[in-house]
């Protein structure tokens, strides 16, 4: 940094100083080592000093509000860990996963747990015709789901069938990771599936699963009453929807 400033005129002999605050904090060796940390306002004013397009994101990261849709969505899926809702919940079914929906977006669409009456697309591909979509989720339901290829193929149709109108991803990933709990003891650590590979083996799998189905399998963990696997769940789910 030192060696940027320098080249860039900006130091012209002058010594760097610092702002920020040492405080202890907890460091991978398991000791507490004085660290620089700021105040949310000189995070912010520090970003302002370097406009650019990724500086705007962070900011919009930074100070991403629970008061939005997507937090307030995001709030009740973690709630989801800690309520009884969990215990009723269909698993495997159409309607288990209407429960899902209408728990994270309740209160937040109309359309919560509704089944679509429209069609939709998205990047040029047409997912399933509303004129057709029950019968395309009754056909779904039946799928079989005894072992992770049966699984996997299940929930790729069920993302191709896109029942909703908003929210089919995060409600439809918690929906696999129940099946996946209940058939197999296992569930999908999402911090271990990278972003950009897990979009683009999603759009792949609705001519060949074989690149989603590889994906997931090594993040595939015992730790189902782990909580943190779970909260780490939810935090990947709702940043694959961030565009």
């Amino acid at each position: 940094m030192r060696a940027f400033l320098r080249a860039e005129g900006f130091m012209k002999g002058n010594e760097l100083g610092s702002i920020t605050t040492q405080m202890k904090l907890l460091a991978p060796d398991g000791k507490r080592h004085l660290s620089n940390v700021m105040s949310y306002d000189q995070i912010i004013a520090l970003a302002k000093e370097f406009p650019s397009r990724n500086a705007n994101r962070f900011i919009e990261w930074f100070t991403y509000s629970d008061e939005t849709i997507d937090g307030k969505s995001k709030t009740k899926a973690y709630a989801l860990w800690e309520s009884s809702f969990m215990d009723s919940i269909q698993v495997g079914t159409v309607t288990g996963l209407q429960q899902i929906h209408g728990y994270l977006l309740g209160g937040l669409y109309d359309f919560a747990g509704q089944i679509r009456s429209k069609n939709i697309a998205k990047g040029g591909f047409q997912f399933a015709a509303a004129r057709y979509l029950n019968q395309t989720l009754a056909n779904i339901e039946n799928m079989p789901e005894n072992d992770y290829d049966q699984i996997m193929d299940k929930y790729i149709e069920m993302n191709a069938a896109h029942p909703f109108m908003e929210g089919n991803g995060r409600s439809a990933r918690i929906w696999l990771d129940m099946i996946l709990k209940k058939r197999l003891g296992l569930c999908v650590d999402w911090s271990k599936v990278d972003k950009k590979n897990y979009l683009e083996a999603m759009t792949k799998s609705v001519v060949d699963g074989t690149a989603i189905k590889n994906l997931l399998k090594p993040a595939l963990t015992d730790k189902i009453r782990d909580r943190e696997i779970f909260m780490k769940g939810i935090d990947y789910s709702y940043y694959y929807e961030e565009e």
